[in-house]
């Protein structure tokens, strides 16, 4: 995009925002709940000034204004609400549309590997001992049976609070390390998420075959949306770091990493939030056994329709400022 391209299409903005700091700093009048949103909006427009290699001027300009609204930003008492506020009312989702070619890479591999290998053990039973011990099948088995005396309980876990630790635990890890291996030129995600794929899809695809399914499905369809969401979108972050690598532009791949790593940490923040809201349902909600298996599908269905309505909708509205 041309330099007066770029000035006309986001001028009205700066002038705004230019008048808006100016009556803060005589009056401190309040600026607005949009005002970390227009912050960030700011700091945007100023990297891409930067990337392009504007006129001095131009750069000048938008630092200074950059500077003053970040000596306001950060000493506004409520700036962890209001930033609350605006990330999950929007800043998320459009960081996750942002990066949907990322996001639709690690949606095929990571659902392709689980269905492919879930569908495949209606065929090929004996697969799953390839990619999963016979200890852990035990455990599963053990935990799903529905005539066992207390299913559902992991026997690690004596309490629903214990368990809601340990299923964060696992969650986060599972993310943290989709995420991390990003780092090895995204290699590292395509083989994570094709593990973590055809292990989840390993133990649904076992539990079905051997008739468990009325005691799984009704568990993992309530946490199900927030927690495979969430290990697709820790893909989809660590592509972005290791394409950085691969192909920085005119930056040097350092600078490239450390500009990509920025935006990639922002989406964790809600993807890490998705794996506690996860961990939370299924350790509180999902193992209650006196519910029927209808309740909890109707519950499932709604998240999984919640979770698609806000990321393809969520923050369009302040999305062409």
């Amino acid at each position: 995009m041309k330099q007066s391209e770029f000035e006309t299409r986001h001028q009205q903005f700066w002038h705004e925002f230019e008048q808006k700091l100016a009556l803060n700093q005589q009056s401190e009048t309040h600026l607005g709940t949009d005002f970390p949103e227009s912050y960030r909006l700011l700091c945007h427009h100023l990297s891409l000034a930067r990337t392009r290699h504007y006129s001095p001027l131009l750069v000048e300009r938008l630092e200074k204004l950059v500077i003053n609204a970040q000596q306001i930003f950060y000493k506004r008492k409520t700036h962890f609400l209001s930033s609350f506020y605006v990330y999950f009312s929007g800043g998320f989702s459009r960081a996750v549309r942002k990066d949907w070619h990322w996001v639709a890479v690690s949606s095929v591999l990571f659902f392709g590997a689980f269905f492919g290998m879930l569908v495949s053990l209606q065929y090929y039973p004996d697969m799953v001992y390839t990619v999963i011990s016979a200890e852990q099948i035990a455990e599963m088995e053990n935990m799903y049976n529905p005539q066992s005396g207390d299913p559902l309980r992991n026997s690690d876990a004596s309490s629903d609070f214990e368990m809601f630790g340990f299923y964060i635990f696992n969650n986060t890890g599972i993310g943290l390390r989709t995420f991390a291996s990003g780092l090895f030129f995204g290699i590292g995600c395509v083989f994570t998420l094709l593990f973590n794929g055809v292990v989840i899809g390993g133990i649904a695809g076992h539990l079905t075959y051997i008739g468990y399914g009325s005691t799984f499905w009704p568990f993992v369809s309530g946490h199900s949306a927030l927690e495979l969401t969430a290990i697709v979108l820790s893909g989809a972050a660590g592509f972005k770091l290791g394409f950085s690598i691969i192909s920085p532009g005119r930056k040097t791949r350092l600078r490239a990493l450390r500009d990509s790593a920025k935006e990639a940490v922002y989406l964790m923040y809600g993807v890490a939030t998705m794996f506690v809201l996860a961990a939370f349902i299924e350790a509180y909600w999902s193992s209650i056994t006196e519910l029927t298996p209808m309740i909890k599908y109707s519950v499932g269905v709604i998240f999984w329709l919640f979770v698609i309505l806000y990321f393809v909708f969520a923050g369009r509205k302040n999305a062409t400022r």
